[in-house]
């Protein structure tokens, strides 16, 4: 009998990738016209994962997301890691809200994944190993069309397939 290929499907984040983006986003805000003489912001604290953002109002604080996210985009850092969380009022009538970096597959999301690969019929097994899910067929095929498949219809989360052999 063949050995059985397998991959894994993770949620990971480059949290060098996500400095860069935020220093390239900073730089930005810093040199716009719209945002001179304003408390436009952007913190990142890499240890808890989590991004703060700090604007005068609402409509600047959405500027400042935009400009976050399309240096992430160019680095290659997947925005829909970005959980945002409630707005709060800040000093000197500003707005700041905070927005943690989801990193990991979480069990839920987990567990739909594997539903989707389920019903995909196909001849692979799908586990949920951690914050990781492990797929494995005796087939490569069949894996690639699971490959295919999460690619076309992606879950709510980044995710990377890694150690496919």
């Amino acid at each position: 009998m063949a050995a059985d290929s397998s991959f894994d499907i993770v949620s990971e984040i480059n949290l060098q990738e996500m400095d860069n983006a935020v220093n390239q986003a900073l730089k930005e805000i810093g040199t716009r016209y719209d945002f001179k003489g304003t408390s436009a912001m952007i913190e990142f604290n890499r240890k808890e994962k989590e991004l703060t953002l700090l604007a005068d109002h609402e409509a600047q604080l959405e500027a400042v997301r935009t400009v976050l996210i399309s240096k992430m985009i160019k680095r290659g850092v997947d925005p829909k890691c970005m959980d945002k969380q409630k707005l709060e009022e800040a000093t000197h009538k500003t707005l700041r809200q905070k927005v943690k970096l989801k990193d990991g597959i979480d069990k839920e999301t987990a567990k739909a994944i594997q539903k989707g690969i389920k019903d995909l019929k196909l001849k692979v097994n799908a586990s949920i190993q951690g914050e990781a899910l492990r797929v494995s067929s005796s087939k490569k095929d069949e894996l690639q069309a699971v490959i295919a498949h999460l690619k076309a219809h992606p879950p709510e989360i980044p995710i990377q397939f890694n150690n496919y052999r």
